[in-house]
């Protein structure tokens, strides 16, 4: 199992007004920007900015980072074998599939395996 990159995640009520700044200060362009559900997402750099009302947002805010992965169906053995807890099953979404998962020191991550296609372009791999 390999993490192919780790996002600190930033929480805003306006993407459009908090990526000028991220880009200036980071120096990267936004490499990806969708909607998932009622919140919208950009990376850039080492950043998942999520966007929208307070409310949404807080539906996403338990999890501490979201983390790239090479292969989930490795990750979710390594995860049960360590005593984590799957919060959220492997899950499919508009990026390839996630989970969510508990540590049994209480952190919460974001996993994330990218499509092929997506991986690709961002990584080059």
């Amino acid at each position: 199992m390999t993490i192919l990159k780790t996002y600190a995640r930033l929480w805003t009520e306006d993407l459009d007004r908090a990526l000028p700044l991220l880009e200036q200060l980071t120096g990267a362009q936004v490499d990806l920007r969708l909607t998932f559900h009622a919140v919208e997402l950009a990376v850039l750099g080492d950043f998942l900015v999520i966007a929208g009302p307070a409310d949404e947002r807080a539906k996403y805010a338990h999890a501490s980072a979201t983390v790239i992965v090479e292969d989930l169906d490795d990750l979710r053995t390594t995860l049960k074998a360590a005593g984590a807890t799957l919060t959220t099953p492997a899950t499919a979404g508009p990026t390839g599939r996630f989970l969510y998962a508990r540590h049994v020191d209480g952190a919460e991550i974001e996993y994330v395996e990218w499509t092929p296609e997506l991986r690709r372009r961002l990584l080059g791999r």
